[in-house]
């Protein structure tokens, strides 16, 4: 399997995982008193005692790895979907860096511990959606692949 697929296969299973621990109390902690308060409190907590989440970050989680799994089918759209995790997860990364954004507004925690989490995933995401052998070796995203094509070559 090329690295980009596994890339998308292995991260679309932790993510998952990480989804669904989100949902099992066993795994989760109180947050601190000081921990900024959200519009969503369902399922807030420390994930691991160290991860801020509540029922929207765990669901975002479990979509993410649903995403990675399928993607991982195809190279285009494993690269696809890594590219689109630097993005989100750069995003995301630095929301949690300003105070009045590291609740997605109140949706969803993304503070503490995240950051670097999510830096640490936007950068993989870099790497395997842009810099990684295949990334640069392969054919072009975008429509470009098909131009010239037969309409056989499309499927």
């Amino acid at each position: 399997m090329p690295a980009t697929r596994l890339f998308a296969m292995l991260l679309g299973i932790v993510y998952v995982l990480v989804g669904i621990a989100g949902f099992v109390p066993a795994f989760l902690t109180e947050p601190p008193p000081d921990a900024p308060q959200l519009a969503i409190g369902a399922g807030h907590g420390l994930l691991f005692g160290l991860f801020p989440v509540n029922a929207v970050h765990s669901i975002v989680h479990l979509v993410v790895g649903i995403y990675g799994i399928v993607a991982s089918r195809d190279l285009d759209a494993a690269r696809i979907f890594a590219r689109g995790l630097a993005i989100l997860f750069g995003v995301l990364t630095v929301m949690g860096l300003f105070p009045v954004l590291d609740t997605t507004f109140g949706l969803a925690p993304l503070h503490g511990h995240d950051i670097w989490l999510h830096a640490i995933t936007a950068i993989a995401g870099a790497y395997f959606g842009w810099f990684h052998r295949e990334a640069r070796e392969s054919r072009p995203v975008t429509g470009e692949a098909y131009a010239g094509s037969k309409p056989e070559d499309r499927l």
